[in-house]
């Protein structure tokens, strides 16, 4: 007489599944990171002795596709708009991630605006310091007062500047509310403000909190998350320009309006719409919150 073995459970069999793919997982993180720091280290010596001597045109290109390479190291795939990110424009767009700064610069060379600790970042924060990017130091209004005077002034020569108004991160599955103050160079300037909308997917096309530069995580731990995920994608969308023709408390709601609405959110603005009266130098954001 036999007996019959009861099947497998799906439960067990993701077990197995586990187990067996773990090491190439492991592996695959492993040359993703190796290549990032050969990235790293070929990009310190481009700046360090190529980029004094090139046009700012060239700069521009070679900084564009500095940032798609690192974004495809990291193993994620860049959805990239149909639409283009115009040229003497504010860029403004919700905040996730440090990546963010990446993916932004793969699509259009960009200058941001951070804080100054940035500049102590490993490697990284020597390299963007070196850039191009615009630095303002924290509580500092006399410091606040001229990256004002330099965003107007580069958006007058025709440059796109970057600014994360929510001010920090968040975990993508909301927006904070967007602070009037760092649209003031938009004003100034006469320059218009370009929206995008920002969100990172997994393989289903569901939400990824692998990118998420939220919280306690650190540097190091977030690279890694990047890293391991599988099947990452970064979405970014193009979305309706606001003419220069508004006040900073107008294109700060709108703004925040037209990008909570492409990513499915509820504006906040519409529940705090009272104007910040913070100074420039609280209100601006860092590269990665």
């Amino acid at each position: 007489m036999t007996t019959s073995q009861a099947p497998a459970s799906p439960a067990s069999l993701q077990t197995l599944r586990s187990a067996f793919t773990a090491p190439f997982r492991a592996l695959r993180t492993t040359w993703r990171l190796t290549q990032v720091v050969i990235l790293v280290l070929g990009g310190l010596l481009i700046v360090r002795f190529l980029f004094p001597f090139w046009s700012a045109s060239r700069q521009r290109r070679v900084k564009q596709l500095w940032a798609a390479f690192l974004v495809d190291s990291l193993g994620v795939t860049l959805e990239a708009p149909t639409e283009e990110i115009p040229p003497q424009s504010l860029v403004v767009c919700n905040h996730i991630s440090w990546l963010d700064v990446f993916v932004i610069n793969a699509i259009a060379p960009t200058t941001f605006v951070c804080k100054d600790d940035v500049r102590a970042w490993p490697a990284l924060g020597w390299l963007v310091a070196h850039t191009g990017t615009l630095f303002i130091e924290r509580g500092n209004r006399a410091a606040a007062a001229r990256s004002a005077a330099a965003m107007a002034q580069r958006l007058r020569e025709g440059e796109r500047i970057a600014v994360f108004p929510e001010g920090t991160t968040t975990q993508g599955h909301a927006m904070l509310p967007f602070r009037p103050a760092l649209f003031e160079a938009a004003v100034e300037a006469a320059s218009g403000v370009q929206p995008l909308g920002l969100r990172y997917l997994g393989r289903h096309d569901e939400l990824s909190l692998a990118p998420a530069y939220d919280g306690d995580i650190s540097f190091g731990a977030s690279m890694l998350a990047i890293a391991s995920a599988s099947g990452l994608r970064a979405r970014l969308q193009v979305l309706s320009p606001l003419e220069p023709s508004k006040s900073r408390r107008e294109l700060a709601s709108q703004s925040e309006q037209i990008i909570a609405c492409a990513l499915g959110f509820t504006p906040q603005a519409q529940l705090a719409p009272t104007e910040s009266t913070e100074p420039l130098s609280e209100a601006l954001p860092a590269v990665a919150g």
